[in-house]
């Protein structure tokens, strides 16, 4: 960041101060910050996406999105196990189990939002299925934006941070660990 920074100012383009996201404070029935998330939530259980809730959120949100990535695996880091953004400003969370199927409606609450690509190269949730070894960490991180961006389907993690750079404007998350044991 800090060399981007350095050329850009040396390009001779002006940098407008970003004001740095409200704190918006993440939760879950089902997840427990820093705990072993339920097999539910996995390949091992039934795979289905957790519940999440939110608040503090800004007033003036437009939309939200919400990514779970785990940045202790990927090539490079982080692999992303869920991306799923055009949440409605209105949503206090997402429910249990969104639909994997592309063409099943989304849930009245979060009617319109859209699931992007997975590290599975799939418009889904799958849940974390890291190697026997050590925990892995998976950052539920959720996004406030200022703007109705109507970013169409099929975006990537990297597609959606390009496209909401500059309209965050409350960042939160929750954080759940995984292990699987050598058999």
């Amino acid at each position: 960041m800090k060399s981007a920074v350095c050329a850009a100012l040396l390009a001779g383009v002006t940098l407008a101060a970003q004001t740095a996201p409200q704190k918006i404070a993440v939760d879950s029935p089902t997840l427990r910050a820093d705990q072993t998330m339920p097999r539910d939530h996995t390949p091992d259980g039934r795979n289905i996406s957790p519940p999440l809730t939110w608040s503090n959120v800004p007033a003036s949100t437009k939309e939200l999105a919400v990514v779970c990535e785990d940045p202790d695996a990927g090539n490079p880091p982080p692999f992303v196990h869920w991306v799923i953004y055009g949440i409605p400003a209105t949503a206090k969370g997402l429910p249990e189990a969104i639909p994997i199927d592309p063409a099943a409606a989304m849930p009245a609450e979060i009617a319109g939002a859209i699931q992007g690509v997975s590290g599975f190269r799939r418009p889904i949730y799958r849940g974390p299925a890291p190697p026997p070894g050590k925990p892995h960490h998976y950052h539920f991180v959720v996004y406030a934006l200022d703007a109705n961006l109507n970013l169409k389907p099929g975006l990537t993690r990297a597609d959606l941070l390009a496209a909401i750079q500059g309209h965050v404007i409350g960042q939160g998350e929750i954080v759940a660990i995984y292990e699987r044991k050598a058999p």
